[in-house]
């Protein structure tokens, strides 16, 4: 059987593989609302990649609205694989200590509840 503590490592473990691996397979090729817009569009076929220079018209879409991402392509501008690599640690280590801090605040209060 195997403990808590090693239950608990053995997923940070495995959530850092999967993060740090998640950089390199990641895809170029769009997918969901830009891919489906760039099919609308006739820049793209149902089941062929994307041409690299296809870009979505937003001003041609019903309710368009102009917004900056935060994030355009999932990638900080000018930030190398490596960079992409140590936010995705950080973001996995920042959601840990999150959820770990929500799960013993909530345990605190379930104990302080019990008579």
């Amino acid at each position: 059987m195997i403990s808590k503590m090693g239950f608990v490592v053995g997923g940070i473990v495995l959530a850092l593989v999967i993060g740090a691996a998640a950089v390199f397979f990641a895809s170029g090729d769009p997918d969901g609302l830009d891919s489906t817009a760039l099919i609308v569009q006739g820049q793209k076929e149902l089941t062929q990649p994307a041409n690299p220079d296809a870009e979505v018209d937003e001003a041609s879409l019903p309710g368009s609205f102009e917004y900056e991402a935060p994030f355009p392509d999932y990638t900080v501008e000018g930030a190398s694989k490596l960079t992409d690599v140590a936010l995705m640690v950080g973001g996995i280590f920042l959601a840990l200590v999150v959820v770990l801090g929500l799960g013993f605040g909530i345990k605190k209060i379930g104990r302080s509840d019990t008579p």
